[in-house]
C-alpha cells in the first residue's frame, strides 16, 4: 500500500478510533527503537509471518532517515541455508537483551510464542503486540498493544499498513518527516492532476 492509498484510507477512517490508535502504537514503537537504539525484532506466529510489515518498516526506515526502524524478521522455520536476512530463527528472541524492542504480530492463537516472549521481557526487552485477541497472556506481557478484534472495521493487514506509515512519520526527525510529506505530496499531485490537454 503506497502513501496515497494510506492517505485515502485515513480520510475514510477520519472520525473513527483507528487513526489515533494506530498513531499511538506507532509512536510507542518508534519511541522505543529510537530511544533505546538496541534494534527491532519482528516476530509472527508459526502460521503467520509478517513479511509485508517487515518490508514496509524497511521502507519507512529509509524514507524517514531512521535506520533503527529497520526490523530483523524472526522466522519460525528459518534454515541456515536461507539468505542471511531470512535465516534468523526463534533462538534470536532468547538472546535478546535490554534496549531491544520486540514487535509481535499474532493473529489467532499465540500460545507457541509465550515462553520466548516471556524470556525476552524478563531480559528487559520492550514488547509490543499487534494481535486479534485483547485479553490473553501475550497482550498481558506487552508494554504496548493494539488489538484488531474479529469483526472490526479493519483487518490486521490494513492496520499494519497504517502503523508502518505512521511509524515513519512520527517522532522528532523533521528531516525525515519532511521527506515523507514531500513524497506524499508528489504522489497526490500525480494521482489528482488533470489529464494533459490534447493539442
Amino acid at each position: 500500500m503506497d502513501a496515497v492509498r494510506v492517505a485515502l484510507l485515513r480520510e475514510v477512517l477520519a472520525g473513527t478510533e483507528w487513526l489515533g490508535a494506530t498513531r499511538r502504537f506507532a509512536g510507542a514503537l518508534r519511541g522505543s527503537v529510537v530511544t533505546h537504539g538496541g534494534g527491532l525484532l519482528l516476530l509472527g506466529t508459526p502460521e503467520y509471518e509478517p513479511w509485508h510489515l517487515a518490508a514496509h518498516l524497511m521502507d519507512e526506515a529509509a524514507w524517514s532517515g531512521t535506520p533503527e526502524l529497520a526490523p530483523t524478521l524472526v522466522r519460525h522455520d528459518a534454515r541456515p541455508t536461507d539468505p542471511a536476512h531470512l535465516a534468523v530463527g526463534p533462538g534470536r528472541i532468547e538472546t535478546a537483551r535490554r534496549g531491544e524492542t520486540l514487535l509481535v504480530v499474532a493473529p489467532g492463537d499465540s500460545q507457541a510464542l509465550l515462553e520466548r516472549v516471556h524470556t525476552a521481557r524478563r531480559a528487559g526487552v520492550t514488547i509490543l503486540t499487534l494481535s486479534t485477541t485483547a485479553d490473553d497472556a501475550l497482550t498481558t506481557m506487552a508494554h504496548e498493544t493494539l488489538t484488531v478484534a474479529e469483526g472490526a472495521e479493519l483487518d490486521l493487514d490494513t492496520v499494519q499498513h497504517l502503523v508502518s506509515a505512521a511509524t515513519g512519520e512520527n517522532g522528532p526527525s523533521p528531516r525525515g518527516g519532511r521527506r515523507f510529506r514531500d513524497r506524499l505530496a508528489r504522489l497526490a499531485e500525480t494521482v489528482t492532476a488533470p489529464p494533459p490537454t490534447p493539442w
